[in-house]
């Protein structure tokens, strides 16, 4: 499987060990920087190359997954997000990493690289990579609504706005402090 990588400088030695253990257990890894430390980078474009090749990978068939990470993982989740057709879950458990690609058929994980250990995130990495989209129709029904949103904007119907609404003014369903 090809997995890419995007990181800043708070994941930087993260990455480099990731992209070892990554390649001895036979993936093929694609960094997309940093290539060097510099503690004023920004993760934005990191994090969202790495997502943009995710989603060209898959348009041409291929099996990818991207991972991006930094200091907490949140601004990089968000990064990843931008980009149409990525669903970037951050991950802080072995559990959440399963269901991120069980339900949610996630394609890039995040992880903040300062709040776990190298061994940790390493572990919700390889279970993320080993969980199969469980293809139920309710999370396959799901992914495809957040998909044509994404695609047009268009949500499914608000069903408050068929329900009838109480008035409010209704002396019949009037409030006695008295009543206790």
């Amino acid at each position: 499987m090809r997995i890419h990588i995007g990181t800043d400088h708070a994941g930087l030695e993260f990455s480099t060990q990731l992209q070892h253990h990554l390649a001895s257990q036979g993936h093929e890894v694609v960094d997309h920087g940093p290539i060097e430390y510099d503690p004023l980078d920004d993760y934005p474009a990191f994090c969202i190359r790495a997502a943009q090749a995710v989603v060209r990978d898959q348009a041409d068939g291929l099996e990818t997954l991207g991972v991006v990470f930094g200091g907490s993982g949140n601004g990089e989740q968000i990064a990843a997000n931008k980009v149409p057709g990525i669903r970037a879950a951050l991950v802080w458990s072995i559990a959440t990493a399963e269901l991120a690609r069980e339900h949610n058929d996630a394609n890039v994980i995040a992880i903040g690289a300062r709040q776990h250990t190298f061994e940790e995130a390493v572990s919700f990495i390889d279970r993320f990579i080993a969980t199969p989209f469980s293809g139920e129709e309710r999370h396959a029904r799901r992914i495809a609504q957040l998909a044509a949103y994404e695609q047009d904007g268009i949500l499914l119907p608000d069903p408050r706005e068929a329900a009838p609404r109480p008035d409010v003014l209704d002396a019949s369903d009037s409030f006695d402090p008295e009543a206790g």
